[in-house]
């Protein structure tokens, strides 16, 4: 029987990684994990229980003392259900108000460390392919395949103005390019596992690539090293 692999992908917002790596999950039968969701749990945590995000301690203790927790669902869309408490809270984590606060509930290094040891437990079961800004350098670095996916700044914002306005949100190209530059600047500069590429990731450039042609070159890549077990 072939052994599973675990796939790490790491990039910038808006570089493509959730529908990629997601879609390469679906071929390979594999688990998508979208660690940003963990973040996002906390974040709306926060904002539920009325918690300054800019109090760190505060945020460790609401972290430690209020389950959050991703559980494998093949019956969802997404293939796996965030609970809080209990509480399913996937449609809660997009809301204006986590998107507000989650990059700087992302870069509170006690928060981080409370939830990679979450994912790290998740990872030890193979088979597992996750998104993030240091899933490759922090949360699974013995992954079998490492991808860092990047975009041109304008191909990016245009991606999110596209994605943003599809929602029925409006905002005009240069507030998604000026939202993009900023959460660049706090996920590269962060003290705690700040966003970068792992020496040994293969580095993907999406700016001229279609969705289907990404899509097609990292599961060939996967497919590769995984006849190779």
């Amino acid at each position: 029987m072939t052994k599973k692999i675990n796939i790490a992908f790491d990039g910038p917002a808006a570089s493509g990684k959730s529908a990629v790596s997601k879609a390469v999950a679906k071929r390979l039968g594999y688990l998508y994990i979208d660690t940003g969701a963990m973040y996002r749990a906390a974040a709306y945590l926060a904002v539920k229980h009325r918690t300054d995000c800019n109090d760190k301690k505060a945020m460790e203790e609401l972290v430690k003392t209020h389950s959050i927790e991703l559980i494998p669902d093949e019956s969802t869309e997404k293939g796996y259900r965030i609970t809080a408490d209990g509480e399913d809270i996937i449609d809660k984590i997009t809301s204006a108000e986590v998107n507000n606060i989650v990059s700087q509930v992302a870069s509170i290094g006690e928060v981080r460390k409370l939830l990679t040891a979450k994912l790290k437990a998740m990872a030890k079961r193979k088979g597992i392919i996750m998104n993030g800004r240091d899933i490759a350098t922090v949360v699974m670095p013995d992954a079998e395949l490492k991808i860092y996916l990047d975009a041109s700044l304008e191909e990016r914002a245009k991606r999110r103005y596209k994605e943003i306005n599809a929602s029925g949100k409006n905002i005009t190209f240069e507030e998604a390019k000026r939202n993009l530059i900023l959460r660049d600047k706090t996920d590269s500069q962060r003290e705690d596992s700040p966003l970068m590429a792992a020496a040994d990731s293969v580095a993907i450039d999406s700016t001229n690539l279609t969705e289907q042609e990404t899509i097609d070159k990292i599961t060939e890549l996967a497919e590769r090293i995984i006849m190779e077990r």
